[in-house]
Order: structure tokens, then C-alpha cells, then sequence
């Protein structure tokens, strides 16, 4: 692991980008000398980890005393696309647009992205819980599908936060019911990428006694920022 970069931020967290072989990353620190806790913060379906929305939440958990990694998967942010998957994307872009059924092409897309993914993020966590100023427990927050399979084959995820599940390849909606670490789902109830009905259905299907829905108005990118500060509590309780 090798930190390419680093800033001391205005509000004391220091933000460090890495490399760890061919995965670039974000590592963001609170101020605090203890060990800290630790969140893993997703960006969805090939976004980048300097998503506005994505680097604004991290900040804001860092600011709250975790540390908080994340990374561009493979498939994702600025790494290498085939054409297949570029295709695959434009695909399922027109067809939700036009209102044609996108579940064959969303499983040829998202199912290897998900599988992709998995292996960088286990390395990234191996990597980030072996410095000194970071001492676990662990949580993840984010994309849905890929908060799943970690969730899975993952044991050291003690809590999670799911954003806007709807569609998810079959493999992780039967995976639902392994999951059994506390959760916080966050639904959009007029998400336009996200049937409500889909949502609801994987919401029941989760193996968690206990976990929590939240449910506000507003499309895909319309999450209030006070679902930020219950979010802090949510991994409070469980990280803390």
C-alpha cells in the first residue's frame, strides 16, 4: 500500500489517496490519535470514489471519528472497461429511459461487476486494518449488490448501510437472507432506477434481526443529508 497523496482538510480529517498494485483508493483519517473504527464507502455501479456525494459522506463520518476507505473496483471509476461492459452500460441506460424491461441485460452488467469488485475490496481491507491508526471494527455503507456479497464472505463487516436496493442481480437477492449483521436501508420512494416493490421485497428478505428502513421522498440522487447524521448513530451503536 503506498500513499501517493495527502491534505489536512479544514476540518482536521487527513485525506490520503494510495495505490495498492492496480487499485486506487481514498483513505480519509479523523484527527483523533486512538485507533479508529473503520467504514468501507462504495461508489455504485462503476461511479468513481471522487463522487461528489461519496467523498462528501466520508468526510463527514471521518469528521465523526471513523475512518473511512474507499476504492475505484475493478470495472469502476478511472480503472480499464471492456467494451462489453460499455456496452452492456449504454444498454441498460436506454432501455430504463424508454421503460423496456433491463433485468437480462442489468444481470450481464452488474452480476461480474459485483464479483469483480469483491476481491479488491477484501485486499483493500487486509491492507487498511494493518495500519496502526486504524483498529476495526468494520462497516460499509453504499452500493447495495456489492454491500451484499461482502456482507457474505466477509465476517469482519459487523454493520452495514445499504442506499436504493431495488435491482440487484439474483445471486445476491437469494444471498439476502445470509445476511445477518445489523442494517440500515435507505429507500427512495420515487427513485426512477429502483422499482419501490423490488426494494421492499429485498428489505423483508435480509436475515438481520435487526434492521431498519428508511424511506423518504425523491428520486435516485434526493437522499436528505440528515440520513448522513443517522447514519453516524446507526454505526455508533455498532462500531463504536
Amino acid at each position: 500500500m503506498q500513499f501517493i497523496s495527502e491534505q489536512r482538510l479544514d476540518d482536521g480529517v487527513l485525506e490520503r489517496e494510495f495505490t495498492l498494485g492496480e487499485i486506487p483508493g481514498t483513505l480519509w483519517t479523523p484527527r483523533s490519535a486512538a485507533p479508529a473504527p473503520l467504514i468501507l464507502m462504495a461508489h455504485n455501479n462503476g461511479l468513481s470514489k471522487g463522487e461528489a456525494r461519496l467523498v462528501a459522506r466520508a468526510r463527514h463520518s471521518a469528521a465523526h471519528g471513523y475512518a473511512v476507505a474507499s476504492i475505484d473496483a475493478a470495472g469502476c471509476g478511472d480503472r480499464p472497461r471492456s467494451a462489453a461492459a460499455e456496452q452492456a452500460r449504454a444498454d441498460l441506460r436506454r432501455a430504463m429511459q424508454a421503460g423496456e424491461p433491463v433485468d437480462d441485460i442489468f444481470e450481464s452488467f452488474v452480476g461480474p461487476l459485483v464479483e469483480k469488485a469483491v476481491p479488491d475490496w477484501r485486499t483493500t481491507l487486509d491492507a487498511v486494518l494493518a495500519l496502526p491508526e486504524i483498529g476495526g471494527p468494520v462497516g460499509y455503507s453504499s452500493w447495495t449488490a456489492l454491500g451484499i456479497r461482502l456482507a457474505v464472505v466477509e465476517p469482519r463487516i459487523t454493520a452495514a448501510g445499504f442506499f436504493a436496493g431495488g435491482y440487484v442481480p439474483r445471486a445476491q437477492r437469494e444471498e439476502a437472507r445470509q445476511v445477518t449483521i445489523p442494517l440500515l436501508f435507505l429507500l427512495q420512494w420515487d427513485d426512477e432506477g429502483n422499482p419501490r416493490q423490488r426494494a421492499l421485497d429485498l428489505f423483508d428478505a435480509f436475515g438481520s434481526k435487526e434492521k431498519t428502513l428508511h424511506a423518504n421522498l425523491g428520486g435516485h440522487t434526493g437522499t436528505p443529508w440528515f440520513e448522513a447524521e443517522d447514519g453516524s448513530r446507526f454505526f455508533g451503536r455498532h462500531l463504536k
